[in-house]
């Protein structure tokens, strides 16, 4: 693959990065909010962002195993694209919380794979440089930098429910950029550092349980910490800057990612990014500061940037070339998927009994119990392959 072709390649995906995110920077700290001002209770909020993660679950499973079968991944993922455009536009005209629930089913069915497709063609594309995979990810953070600093501001301005139109538009655009991925063939070659006896199916369990604890653990964080915020009294503003400084601080790290790599092994990252989890969690439970709480939002760098790093290497390194979309459709479905639906359900239910305080408490034990378990078993692996 000559170096101009690749670095168009590479062009498209980081634009596709930059959509993805920059949508999510929008829906992230914004959509449960606009949720809360229509009145909805903890439980039904905890019930939409529950119903939209259960689909990444079952269907980046289903489209991934189509993708890898019949190598139709391209035709998919613009599919996908077009196709959660159009739904999103259904929520423009409804505030009723039953019928927002029929739109998130139906929506989430075809956004649900979009991320990890697009995972699988980054590893493919990056191919012998994938430990810079952190520096393409980037533009991600960019663009979720740009639109949660800018968004507060014009939420404050206008109303919020102008993030419906803003998503809708961010999502068309990256539907119609999707169609300049090309349907290309990477020709696969075996990999004389990946030896198949070397990894078992053990390993894989254990990963994807102790990465579904690191997802669960931040229902709080994904659920409710805009409103968090917003009860202690902060404006849209500030909860934008908020979620800005911890893609900031994310950003960073992926720029360093590969020097990061080339000197910790990924096992000691993954467990690392689990600690500082369960530290920012406790943080968060017992400061109600603004300086705290945004010194805190710098560790998302280790929480979400390494972990996320490391988690997309560590699959890739344990799963057949024949089956890289599936693999990452795997990883996408037992973190993004199941671990966000539970912590979603979880602080849904309790958040009107023991209010947001108390969630991040939960949140630091989940995260504390991930490390602890990943920690153990790779103490366990290296006796047992001692003694083989």
């Amino acid at each position: 693959m000559c170096k101009d072709y690749k670095g168009s390649l590479k062009f498209v995906i980081s634009s596709q990065y930059f959509l993805y995110f920059g949508i999510m920077g929008i829906f992230l700290p914004y959509f449960n909010l606009y949720c809360f001002h229509l009145g909805f209770s903890g439980f039904q909020i905890g019930s939409l962002s529950a119903l939209r993660t259960a689909t990444t679950v079952l269907f980046p499973l289903f489209w991934g195993v189509m993708a890898d079968r019949f190598q139709i991944r391209r035709p998919i993922y613009i599919l996908c694209n077009f196709a959660s455009a159009a739904i999103w536009v259904f929520y423009i005209y409804t505030v009723d919380f039953w019928v927002m629930l029929v739109i998130t089913t139906c929506y989430g069915i075809f956004y649900a794979p979009i991320i990890s497709f697009l995972e699988a063609f980054t590893m493919d594309i990056l191919g012998r440089e994938k430990q810079s995979y952190g520096r393409t990810r980037a533009w991600g953070s960019i663009a979720f930098i740009m639109v949660a600093i800018v968004l507060g501001k014009i939420i404050d301005f206008y109303s919020i429910k102008i993030i419906l139109i803003l998503i809708f538009a961010g999502s068309l655009l990256q539907a119609f950029i999707s169609t300049k991925i090309p349907g290309i063939t990477i020709v696969k070659k075996a990999s004389l550092a990946t030896d198949p006896k070397a990894f078992s199916k053990r390993r894989i369990i254990i990963f994807l349980f102790c990465a579904f604890l690191m997802l669960a653990s931040h229902g709080t964080y994904y659920g409710f910490f805009s409103i968090h915020l917003a009860n202690l009294g902060y404006d849209n503003t500030f909860i934008g800057i908020a979620w800005a400084l911890a893609s900031i601080a994310e950003i960073l790290i992926m720029i360093k990612s590969k020097s990061i790599f080339k000197r910790f092994s990924t096992d000691n990252v993954l467990v690392f990014s689990f600690m500082v989890a369960a530290l920012r969690w406790f943080i968060l439970f017992l400061s109600e500061s603004s300086a705290v709480i945004l010194i805190s939002q710098t560790l998302h760098a280790i929480t979400y940037g390494t972990f996320h790093i490391a988690s997309i290497l560590y699959i890739d390194s344990l799963i057949p070339d024949k089956a890289k979309t599936f693999g990452q459709a795997l990883n996408n479905a037992a973190t993004y998927g199941l671990g966000m639906m539970v912590g979603f359900f979880i602080n849904g239910y309790f958040y009107e009994s023991i209010g947001s305080s108390a969630l991040f408490v939960i949140s630091g034990f989940i995260a504390l119990a991930g490390g602890i378990v990943l920690k153990g078993f790779r103490m366990i692996d290296c006796l047992d392959s001692k003694k083989i």
